[in-house]
């Protein structure tokens, strides 16, 4: 099918595309890379009178390294992120979960801002940027805000972001320790049928700190504070693993789809966390 009539705006600056959100409100929809809401318009599922194209608006892109401090603007891409040294010393895990998402020709499109901005349960960046404890940067009419990104998502495709509000940056604090993005799915470029994003450290061999999030699980990106803490105090041996495993499955709710009844869900997701864990750990 094709999309629907609508209007296409292109602004050169982020106050244009604030003035064309106030004026058509609902009907008013931002395109950062594309890849959620043209399939969307294309099936009907979307109805957008007016698209806001960002390709144009300065200082919404690149990526950021200073100390301690990342910052990611909406519009760097996910080949972006795979090609940033920088970033890749500061937080190895976002490179290893970008090359896991869809297939290059997607990856040079696709944007992190729209990865995380439209809530879909099946994007890889929003369970990540949990994992990471990340605030997200929103501009409206009312001024700069910041959400953080454990606190961002509803529901399926519901977030704390206001229609006329864009959401700019990322920003988290650079990583040190064991990391791991871990995701099983179908076929190259589909989403997760479960994928699991692990961050430890580790003392005297024994693990002082832990942060687990789940994808396409629930109707939200799952940031399992249980799992996390089953681990922290424990060599991460079997029987650590095997308790921050149960702990996660208490806090997912898959439903039955074209990937798999609940049951293979939640095997799936014991599987890939238990593999996520013991790879992180053996970086740390």
């Amino acid at each position: 099918m094709i999309p629907a009539a609508f209007e296409y705006h292109r602004p050169k600056d982020l106050e244009g595309v604030l003035s064309v959100l106030e004026e058509h409100g609902d009907d008013a929809r931002v395109l950062a890379g594309g890849h959620s809401l043209i399939p969307m318009m294309k099936l009907r599922m979307a109805d957008v009178e007016h698209l806001i194209d960002l390709q144009d608006v300065a200082g919404m892109s690149g990526i950021s390294v200073d100390g301690g401090s990342v910052r990611i603007g909406a519009m760097t891409t996910q080949n972006d992120i795979i090609t940033s040294d920088a970033l890749a010393s500061a937080a190895p895990i976002m490179r290893e979960a970008a090359l896991q998402i869809a297939d290059p020709q997607v990856r040079y499109m696709g944007t992190v801002g729209g990865n995380v901005a439209n809530g879909d349960p099946g994007n890889d960046m929003p369970g990540l940027m949990q994992c990471l404890d990340a605030t997200f940067t929103l501009v409206g009419p009312e001024g700069e805000r910041t959400v953080a990104a454990r606190e961002f998502y509803e529901a399926a495709y519901m977030t704390d972001r206001d229609d006329a509000e864009v959401l700019t940056a990322v920003s988290f604090t650079a990583q040190s320790g064991g990391y791991a993005y871990e995701k099983q799915k179908r076929k190259i470029g589909d989403y997760a049928t479960a994928a699991a994003a692990v961050l430890l450290t580790k003392e005297g061999g024994s693990c002082t700190s832990a942060s687990i999030a789940m994808t396409n699980l629930s109707d939200t990106p799952i940031w399992s504070e249980a799992a996390g803490a089953a681990l922290v105090g424990t060599s991460v041996d079997d029987s650590a693993i095997a308790a921050a495993v149960a702990a996660m499955l208490g806090d997912i709710d898959p439903t039955e789809d074209n990937r798999g009844p609940i049951e293979f869900k939640r095997h799936a997701a014991s599987v890939v966390l238990g593999r996520a864990i013991a790879r992180a750990w053996s970086r740390a």
